[in-house]
């Protein structure tokens, strides 16, 4: 793992400063510790900061092709490099090192940008070309590895794996975009259409571009897309065994490395998942790592230690309470852009108890978007099931009405907040699970924002692009829909960026094998009823992975890995809340009511309303503009 940087000239015979190129660079010097590089030539300069995986003591970047024709910089991990190489070799490419990136580079020579579906991994990576004089940046399948990029004002093309890396530039600015704030506040992160920094982009998962000298640089090209439009006929068993042997082959696929390896240990259905095959397949005890929390029925340390029990694991464990709460301005500087995921802390923190162990960590991330395991999926079935018995004309002026009316209980289990449910049903589907989606609704959100902000959005809401990628969907029904969304918007732009930011920030590679793409597109085409079953999400996996995991992890009710924020800012943090909700350095954007915010904040402490995601949002977006700097 690692991070690269890059620039690229308007003029083909601009000289590049290496200085510049080096602090852009080393801004990012946790995602590698190992080692750096950099070439540059007219008109264009590659970086590289190395985490030594895989053939630990050669593969330095800037890496030349053998031929002398192309340089790459290359973020991520190919975990079928080894049966690349061997087709490679057949085809007349000779190797000089043992590892991924001159596979790459050997790939591209013989198949050009259709070498992309030929890689199965995680990566972000730039390839110059030094005869067509063209750069090539390309991103992996679902966004598992980042990469930031900027034309800088005398129209010089910039990269770099973290917009730190960029914001060491001198030429790049420091204007915030005010969309993001509305999409910030609508989503609890900064999604990948978009950039805190006006001008910055983000490219997307599952796209590359190609820069040359002279050109205006081209739009994004799609070259992978999940598909939920056709639909599988097995039986129970044999998709039973057709799940378990992609699941064993991906978990196997990441377990290749020159340096110890172990796994993250919630207690839940992915992490056991992949901590039970994983011991299955390793020749000793497998290194296992579980945070807890000092709130009870948020703890799922004793779930944890059951898996790791079972499979006789090399277990750790580490507990977050609100003394921690003083990493928060780390954590900040750790996202760059604000990040209101409060599971990012005690992310943060497992992340850094594995990286004592071990140097590479498999996640269980992934699993939930691709076979429907979120409580979100099983009620927006439900809610799809009704709409298909009642026309939208009625819908609407039956429940929207009854939804004005009924009282907002906060309080309540989800399946008796009737008020959620009544204005769901009003709404198209679409609509409806980007609303769900939401930390704070349409109408929330102008509440807090000033008169001069509504005007500055010219009418944009956040939930837009969502509502947009459903409806274009290459799916069959509502719930194809929502899991389409998930792992083309909410995966890259919360789950991914959360784990790749706090893993790296402590130089340590996290490896999701229930993203391989092989399993997900399998899971895509599961019929609706084998992902969600009654108010079971998650079904098919579940019933393959019967006789390996207990029923009491597999049945379970899920529990989110969340901060007991609400609590927090009741009790020892009751103060930064009221900190967050009359920050000057939020005030002064002139983006917010401040009676507003002072009443979000009054109204969760004394216990009337839940606010607590809403003020953890205004926390994290103070501490991220007081790093950032300029406002305006």
């Amino acid at each position: 793992m690692c991070g690269i940087a890059g620039l690229f000239t308007r003029d083909p015979q601009a000289q590049i400063d290496a200085s510049v190129l080096t602090r852009m660079r080393d801004a990012m010097v946790h995602r590698g510790p190992d080692g750096a590089g950099l070439w540059a030539d007219s008109g264009v300069g590659l970086s590289h900061r190395r985490l030594s995986i895989i053939d630990v003591e050669g593969s330095p970047q800037p890496m030349h092709s053998a031929d002398g024709r192309a340089v790459i910089v290359f973020n991520g991990e190919i975990y079928n490099y080894r049966a690349l190489r061997e087709e490679l070799g057949e085809l007349g490419h000779r190797f000089r090192t043992q590892g991924d990136t001159e596979v790459i580079l050997a790939a591209w020579r013989e198949w050009g940008v259709q070498c992309l579906h030929r890689l199965d991994g995680m990566f972000a990576f730039a390839i110059y070309d030094r005869q067509t004089r063209q750069l090539f940046l390309a991103r992996d399948r679902f966004g598992v590895k980042p990469l930031f990029t900027v034309v800088l004002p005398d129209g010089t093309f910039a990269f770099a794996s973290e917009l730190k890396g960029l914001l060491a530039h001198p030429q790049v600015g420091r204007r915030i975009d005010p969309l993001a704030i509305e999409d910030f506040f609508a989503w609890g992160y900064v999604p990948d259409h978009r950039s805190m920094i006006a001008g910055v982009e983000k490219l997307p998962a599952g796209h590359y571009r190609l820069i040359e000298h002279g050109k205006a640089p081209s739009a994004p090209v799609e070259w992978y897309d999940i598909s939920f439009a056709d639909r599988h006929t097995l039986g129970e068993h044999d998709e039973g065994d057709a799940i378990r042997g992609r699941l064993r082959d991906a978990v196997s696929s990441r377990m290749v490395s020159d340096v110890p390896i172990g796994a993250f240990l919630s207690g839940g259905v992915d992490s056991s998942t992949v901590v039970a095959l994983m011991a299955g397949l390793a020749s000793q005890p497998v290194t296992t790592c579980s945070i807890g929390f000092d709130v009870a029925e948020l703890d799922e340390t004793a779930h944890a230690r059951l898996i790791a029990r079972q499979f006789s694991t090399d277990h750790h464990e580490r507990i977050v309470d609100p003394a921690m709460f003083d990493r928060i301005d780390r954590l900040a500087r750790i996202f760059d852009e604000p990040f209101a995921d409060a599971s990012a802390l005690p992310t943060v923190e497992v992340c850094a108890l594995a990286r004592q162990h071990v140097t590479v960590a498999l996640s269980g991330d992934g699993a939930d978007e691709a076979f429907a395991g979120y409580r979100r999926h099983v009620f927006h079935a439900a809610e799809e099931r009704a709409r298909g018995a009642l026309p939208a004309g009625l819908r609407r002026a039956a429940f929207g009405p009854l939804a004005a009316l009924y009282p907002k209980a906060d309080w309540a289990p989800r399946p008796l907040r009737a008020k959620s449910t009544l204005r769901a049903l009003a709404l198209s589907g679409d609509e409806a699970y980007a609303r769900a989606l939401c930390v704070m609704a349409p109408d929330a959100r102008s509440a807090i924002f000033s008169k001069a902000m509504t005007r500055e959005l010219g009418g944009y809401r956040a939930e837009q692009p969502l509502i947009d990628l459903m409806r274009n969907a290459p799916a069959r029904n509502g719930l194809d829909r929502a899991q389409y969304a998930d792992l083309k918007f909410w995966l890259p732009g919360d789950i991914l960026t959360k784990v790749d930011r706090t893993s790296m920030a402590v130089s340590l590679e996290a490896r999701e094998p229930l993203l391989d793409h092989r399993l997900v597109e399998f899971a895509a085409g599961l019929p609706h009823n084998r992902r969600v079953s009654g108010m079971e999400g998650k079904f098919a996996m579940k019933r393959a992975m019967e006789g390996t995991l207990p029923g009491e992890i597999l049945y379970r009710a899920k529990q989110g890995f969340v901060l007991p924020i609400a609590q927090w800012f009741r009790g020892e943090l009751k103060d930064a809340a009221r900190a967050a909700a009359r920050s000057e350095t939020l005030l002064d954007t002139g983006w917010f009511d401040a009676d507003a915010l002072s009443r979000m904040a009054e109204d969760h402490i004394s216990g009337r309303r839940d606010r607590a995601r809403e003020l953890w949002q205004l926390l994290m977006l103070d501490r991220s503009m007081s790093l950032l700097g300029n406002t305006a």
